[in-house]
């Protein structure tokens, strides 16, 4: 049985198609992760898994269990972390685990061992009695995360937990994700980041309300389809410019480069006059394999998988 299992949803807000006929399953012991730009649709679709709004069609299940009929029954087996700092910042660290923990009926030992192990994981203990408000960005993503699990959900979704957070941080907090996934929760994350998509079992590209393509991050990687040549000079607007007006190639920033594509049969050495023009020397291009990134402009780009 999937953990979470969305069939066919699609969602309008006005004239805006927030979801178009979305579908995809999340299985127990699994983190899948959803990769989009602001206003893909990532928000919209988490909101609906987590009934907190309803969907024009389609269907949720969580847990085997419909989210239109049985949100009730799905509560003990859902943990949720909203993007955005939703705890209380005048309560300490520990007030909040009580707070949270009251709401599922932990109460006195079984509290207070469900709050040691997530102090032992999260690190927390130090911080037990400072306020939520004066917490690290790091610190507070990781006091949510110990909020959504104290009551041991199977079912864990994530919207965009690491934004703003420093990398160390981030980085702790998918050592967690993993721990988490080893003991058989599912977990569904949605990351602007591609080194973390790299780390989840499945990805799902999502752009304009659409599932542009899903599959494990070295399938995903696999389907891009061209060459792809880096450029070791400033990326800068008009240079951008300038490469993609040229017949058969064209260019994106890439860090403090760029990446050149141009058709999988086609040679860099038939470009060579244009880059000349513009002071680039063909020869010095150094090929260069594809990569999740490469992938998702390219799908974006195109509008379909």
């Amino acid at each position: 049985m999937n953990a979470i299992r969305a069939a066919n949803l699609s969602k309008t807000y006005g004239h805006i198609k927030a979801l178009r006929d979305f579908s995809f399953a999340v299985n127990p012991g699994e983190i899948f992760a959803l990769v989009g730009p602001d206003g893909a649709g990532k928000t919209t679709l988490i909101r609906l898994l987590c009934h907190l709004a309803t969907p024009d069609s389609g269907t949720v299940m969580i847990a085997g269990l419909d989210v239109q009929t049985s949100h009730e029954q799905i509560k003990p087996h859902l943990g949720y972390m909203p993007q955005h700092f939703s705890l209380y910042p005048d309560l300490s660290v520990e007030e909040n685990l009580k707070f949270y923990a009251g709401i599922y009926g932990l109460r006195g030992p079984e509290y207070r061992d469900k709050r040691d192990y997530l102090y032992t994981f999260s690190n927390l203990a130090p911080f037990a009695d400072r306020r939520a408000g004066a917490l690290s960005g790091g610190m507070k993503q990781k006091l949510a995360l110990s909020c959504a699990l104290i009551h041991d959900p199977e079912v864990l979704i994530l919207d965009e937990p690491t934004t703003g957070v420093d990398p160390l941080s981030r980085r702790q907090f998918w050592e967690i994700l993993l721990g988490l996934r080893a003991r058989g929760t599912a977990i569904l994350v949605t990351t602007p980041y591609m080194d973390e998509v790299a780390r989840a079992d499945r990805a799902c590209f999502v752009y304009d309300g659409q599932k542009l393509s899903e599959g494990t991050p070295d399938e995903l990687t696999g389907q891009f389809s061209g060459r792809i040549f880096f450029l070791d000079r400033e990326p800068t607007r008009r240079l951008v410019r300038d490469l993609d007006a040229i017949e058969g190639l064209s260019a994106r920033r890439f860090g403090s480069g760029l990446h050149l594509y141009i058709d999988q049969d086609a040679r860099i050495e038939e470009f060579r006059r244009p880059l000349e023009h513009l002071g680039i020397d063909a020869s010095n291009l150094t090929p260069t394999p594809a990569d999740l990134e490469d992938r998702f402009i390219q799908l974006m780009e195109s509008g379909t998988s």
